[in-house]
């Protein structure tokens, strides 16, 4: 099950309401929702010649684990829903005292992901700047990791003025300092 929710101090109501959407936390009857929206960020599946069963089972067991791996390391964190007329339209994990990040001076995005309609269409950069926002107005920089062959979302992460930092497989770690403070070099 997802932890309890807590508020959420980081102001999106008002951007995400442009794009029709609205956040809220997310609760265990999601779960369903959730899992078809991770089935939707794993492309490469479809050129696997495996029968359209095993796929699904496959993603069934890898949503199971990724969901049991974030709310046991991540309890801390914000599980929020983006809730659009035709449903969840997508999720947005933030951690803003993760302990491994925190001791770095980093929030954590632990998990950004669209479905696919609503993919291009500035949501994720919304969700992400204000995280980044949210990050440098406590001194603070933000982390996260980009599956290494997920060229668009890389691209869109460098925009916003993360950087590679560390390798870890499939995955890259990016991270995005907070801005100095005027004067300061």
């Amino acid at each position: 099950p997802f932890p309890p929710p807590r508020p959420y101090a980081v102001p999106l109501e008002p951007a995400l309401r442009a794009h029709g959407l609205r956040l809220r936390a997310a609760v265990d009857a999601d779960l369903p929702a959730l899992r078809a929206l991770y089935a939707s960020t794993r492309e490469e599946l479809a050129t696997l010649p495996w029968p359209a069963a095993a796929k699904d089972a496959f993603i069934a067991d890898q949503f199971r684990l990724q969901h049991l791996h974030y709310v046991t390391h991540y309890a801390d964190a914000h599980f929020l829903v983006l809730d659009a007329p035709e449903g969840v339209a997508g999720r947005f994990y933030h951690s803003c005292g993760s302990e491994t990040a925190a001791d770095l001076g980093l929030d954590l995005v632990i998990d950004v992901s669209l479905m696919p309609h609503r993919r291009g269409q500035g949501i994720g950069s919304t969700l992400l700047r204000a995280a980044i926002d949210y990050a440098a107005s406590r001194g603070r920089g933000v982390a996260l990791h980009v599956h290494a062959h997920n060229r668009r979302a890389r691209q869109l992460y460098e925009r916003l003025g993360f950087v590679a930092y560390g390798d870890a497989g499939l995955h890259v770690e990016m991270r995005r300092s907070p801005a100095p403070a005027c004067g300061v070099s």
